[in-house]
């Protein structure tokens, strides 16, 4: 704890970094689980993320930790690479954004279209919640993916035929009642997270009524934790590479959205992007050398932080040390609480990420960016995590030119004289065919003038196709096209079209 740290500020910070371990807890171990890694490795990286870069410079008052939006592609990872190749593919995720940051990157990932992210987020939460479905009624974690929706009608004929899986499902149900009815009390009661109320009250009513219920599997944090300098030749692996690729885009992304939003929740120091993306990526390297979980800067955690008054960084720092004591001095409990439990705070968390709210009055006002926002969910729920934030960032791509290429071609009326035609904003290939089809269904017996005095932008596309259209029509009827457009300066060598002034 530094010592420089004035009495004031930390006697707001010791508070709030209870709060926000108590937060934390039920999330590292739950987050880890679904994963398919030891429960303790969700401490770890929660350890991580408290005392590693909450000490770095960056954002002041974010909290890092394992995120629920890492959930499917960590467990994607182990089940086809194990524990040791995850190990591998976070270091050099880490280093990667350690690189992005030093380049001073990090203020790039601000340009993603927030449709992209949204989308992406949806998808992780529709797979996490389908995958831990299975948990909440006792069943075996599926393989992540489509297997998982595509396995829910034998899950609900088990429930049906199963009074160890109608237990399962009781005791999660419940937990997820308590989580919501106590996030809803006023007062005092409110600032105790509802997620650990719901675990330790699940947890205490298995062990007292006996239920047949699984709980988690401890192996103590000495044995979970195996330290590895990565086994470099696994890289060699285009699937390995693109896993790397996307652990970085997606843990920077979610890291750096994250803080800007945190930002707007206190009036303290603002974030340095570059900075932060260097202590997100140094946690990760450090995280992939203990072989635990992935990290990002997580906005429940943050925004808990935030709210209960934290003035400096002490108060995440504190948080990590806390979590370390938990998982040193008292493991064993974590091996009481209730699978279906932890696979309730994740369900509860999971439906946090879909957009249920945002999406109507999206569609109301930018359906554009709802279309972006649902394909890109579509394309990860059908896909990979990879795939589908690339489809979406291209639809994106392809949404922002269509509607930067507003034109419009407006044709003057009369029945005598030349026929006026005005071209007016930004003349791209998209809007090609209907400039062609507006000029093509012009009379061939009358002069035109074109007046392009109000085209801002003209791209060699159309510019090509306007100077075969104008040779055509001077060729084929004998009637002059009058082109009146602006007069370049003496060093602008780039000429929309041949006009006649």
């Amino acid at each position: 704890m530094p010592s420089f740290l004035p009495w004031r500020a930390l006697r707001a910070d010791l508070p709030a970094s209870l709060v926000v371990f108590l937060v934390a807890l039920p999330l590292c171990v739950g987050i880890a689980v679904a994963s398919g890694v030891p429960a303790e490795l969700g401490l770890v990286t929660g350890v991580v993320g408290g005392l590693v870069v909450g000490l770095m410079p960056g954002s002041s008052l974010q909290v890092s930790g394992p995120a629920a939006g890492l959930t499917v592609l960590v467990a994607e990872a182990v089940d086809r690479y194990g524990l040791t190749g995850l190990g591998t593919i976070v270091v050099v995720a880490g280093l990667l954004q350690v690189g992005l940051g030093l380049l001073r990157l990090g203020r790039w990932f601000r340009a993603i279209s927030v449709a992209v992210v949204h989308g992406m987020l949806a998808g992780i939460g529709l797979l996490l919640i389908a995958g831990q479905l299975h948990v909440l009624a006792g069943a075996a974690t599926p393989t992540p993916g489509l297997g998982a929706f595509a396995g829910l009608p034998a899950l609900v004929a088990d429930v049906t035929d199963s009074g160890t899986a109608q237990v399962s499902l009781a005791v999660g149900a419940a937990t997820i009642v308590v989580m919501v009815l106590w996030d809803a009390l006023p007062g005092r009661l409110g600032t105790v997270p509802g997620a650990l109320v719901a675990v330790v009250a699940a947890a205490g009513a298995s062990a007292a009524l006996g239920l047949p219920v699984d709980t988690i599997r401890v192996e103590g944090l000495l044995a979970a934790v195996q330290p590895s300098l990565g086994h470099w030749g696994t890289l060699a692996d285009l699937g390995v590479l693109a896993t790397v690729v996307t652990f970085a885009l997606v843990a920077s992304a979610e890291s750096l959205f994250s803080a800007a939003a945190v930002d707007r929740l206190h009036q303290g120091p603002r974030t340095d992007f570059d900075k932060e993306l260097v202590a997100q990526g140094t946690g990760n390297t450090v995280c992939g050398l203990l072989g635990a979980l992935p990290m990002t800067a997580v906005i429940v955690r943050s925004a808990a932080n935030v709210q209960a008054g934290a003035r400096t960084k002490a108060s995440r720092v504190l948080h990590g040390a806390w979590l370390l004591l938990f998982a040193a001095a008292v493991p064993g409990l974590i091996g009481l609480i209730p699978m279906p439990a932890l696979a309730a705070v994740l369900v509860h968390a999971g439906s946090k990420l879909l957009p249920l709210r945002a999406l109507p009055a999206l569609w109301r006002e930018h359906r554009g960016e709802a279309v972006v926002l649902v394909v890109t969910a579509a394309a990860i729920l059908t896909t990979d995590m990879f795939t589908g934030v690339l489809v979406g960032l291209g639809l994106a791509v392809v949404k922002a030119a269509w509607e930067t290429s507003h034109v419009r071609v407006t044709v003057g009326a009369g029945d005598a004289g030349p026929i006026d035609v005005t071209i007016a904003g930004n003349a791209t290939f998209l809007r090609l065919p209907t400039i062609l089809t507006t000029l093509n269904a012009l009379p061939p017996d009358r002069t035109v003038r074109l007046d392009l005095r109000d085209l801002r932008h003209v791209d060699h596309a159309c510019r090509t196709a306007l100077d075969a259209w104008i040779e055509t029509h001077n060729r084929n009827t004998g009637v002059s096209v009058q082109v009146v457009a602006p007069r370049p300066a003496e060093d602008d060598r780039t000429r929309p079209v041949r006009a006649t002034e």
